[in-house]
């Protein structure tokens, strides 16, 4: 154990964490999405929901300043009636550690999945709510010089 890290944060998580580079992607999933068929690397986080984990996630990792739209959510499908409310919440959270967060990237849900299958690794969690799924794009750490 080590001081100041969420125990939800997983030491695989976290080595998937460190490893990534500026630009790669990262997917944090409702239980419904196909993680374990789509993911090059594939981290459980049963138990726990999106938005713990994605609280967590940002208290380290850097969402990229240069992208109009560092965060993307899975699109409604057309017809489907639902209004995700999960989405409020997940703004909330990202705007807590990234302040200057303007919008979230809206993905058919087929294009979804082919980014999911280009991203650096799927975080699966036991999520409930419908249209739960984030990808997360890393920027990079920037440290002021003294």
């Amino acid at each position: 154990m080590l001081k100041g890290i969420p125990t939800i944060l997983s030491p695989k998580l976290l080595k998937i964490m460190m490893e990534m580079g500026h630009g790669d992607e990262i997917v944090i999933s409702d239980g419904n999405f196909p993680g374990a068929n789509l993911a090059k690397k594939l981290v459980r986080c049963d138990g726990n929901n999106v938005c713990e984990v994605l609280d967590a996630f940002l208290k380290f990792f850097p969402l990229d300043q240069y992208s109009k739209a560092p965060a993307a959510l899975m699109a409604v499908v057309p017809g489907d009636s639902i209004v995700p409310i999960i989405w409020k919440s997940y703004e909330e959270t990202i705007i807590k550690h990234e302040p200057n967060f303007k919008e979230f990237d809206m993905v058919e849900r087929f294009d979804f999945y082919e980014r999911a299958k280009n991203a650096y690794a799927i975080v699966a969690t036991g999520e409930k709510a419908q249209y739960a799924n984030i990808i997360l794009k890393k920027g990079v750490v920037i440290e002021v010089e003294k």
